[in-house]
């Protein structure tokens, strides 16, 4: 009978990779602070590779693998948050703003900043100020019909998993992008971790994000989106209607890695709203009231 052999473990090797890790998060952090301090700078990659002390190209994977997302495509996202918190937070004029986050064409700017946001900058403002989301949103849905505002489509649904001592609100949205910008495919709200559901979804690849907030009841928090719980799955692929199983998400602390959440979380709400009353009345016209797809939480 021959002896066993058994492979050791080398405890060297892991701890290598495991600084290796480290390092390398260190070195993206540094790059993410620089462009926190400087949105309007139009760092090249170079410039940011040197910052992180690696080479161009590799700086650039490197950042991928940490982020989920290039280097431009972050500091895209970085300035238009940057330009919210301006808009939301100092009297500073729209155009004021716009060359304070790197633009030197408004039209661009406010192009961009819709586009991502949900609305125009001064919509963003008024907002704030009225705390009343339903006559933008109401606007935006005419205007940009979402993508799953017809009968039938996917679902996707799980489970959101919080820390045992959170008490909030919990945001979860249906991304094509490992980005938190532009509106989702679909979204749901969350009173509690739980459960969620996300119906008329089209077939595709999708990215599952979560954010949590313990005080709602400030809409400048959930407008600002800074102080919040995390969490992303994906991507997820949904094919002739379905997914392979449910899609669980975790919430965790912010890190300074997280790509910024560029689109009005508010926003989404009141159009979950107005999306989920068409779809009840379109049922209703069309006696299709069994197979109601919304999420609980839209229905309460």
């Amino acid at each position: 009978m021959k002896p066993r052999i058994y492979k050791q473990f080398d405890f060297n090797a892991a701890s290598s990779r495991a600084r290796t890790i480290s390092d390398r998060t260190k070195a993206v952090e540094r790059v993410i602070l620089a462009m926190r301090e400087q949105p309007s700078h139009p760092f090249s990659l170079q410039e940011l590779a040197e910052i992180a002390i690696m080479s161009a190209s590799h700086f650039d994977r490197v950042f991928r693998d940490v982020v989920g997302v290039t280097p431009r495509l972050f500091l895209s996202a970085l300035r238009l948050d940057a330009a919210k918190h301006l808009l939301l937070t100092t009297p500073l004029s729209v155009i004021d703003v716009c060359y304070e986050v790197g633009y030197d064409s408004l039209g661009t700017f406010t192009t961009r900043f819709t586009d991502f946001v949900g609305v125009t900058p001064t919509s963003l403002r008024r907002m704030r100020k009225s705390g009343n989301y339903s006559a933008p949103a109401a606007r935006v849905e005419k205007a940009f019909p979402q993508k799953q505002a017809t009968l039938g489509g996917g679902e996707i649904s799980g489970l959101v998993k919080a820390p045992q001592n959170f008490s909030g609100l919990i945001f979860v949205g249906l991304f094509e992008s490992s980005i938190p910008q532009t509106r989702p495919v679909s979204c749901d709200l969350r009173m509690k971790a739980g459960e969620y559901r996300m119906g008329q979804v089209p077939d595709g690849y999708y990215y599952v994000m979560a954010a949590a907030f313990d005080n709602a009841d400030d809409p400048l928090t959930t407008l600002l989106a800074t102080k919040t719980l995390r969490g992303k799955t994906g991507p997820v692929f949904v094919q002739h209607g379905t997914v392979i199983a449910p899609v669980d998400v975790t919430l965790r602390e912010s890190r300074l890695t997280d790509p910024p959440i560029v689109v009005a979380l508010p926003l989404l709400l009141a159009q979950r709203q107005l999306f989920s009353e068409r779809i009840e009345h379109e049922q209703h016209r069309t006696g299709n009231i069994a197979g109601d797809t919304r999420s609980p939480s839209a229905v309460a």
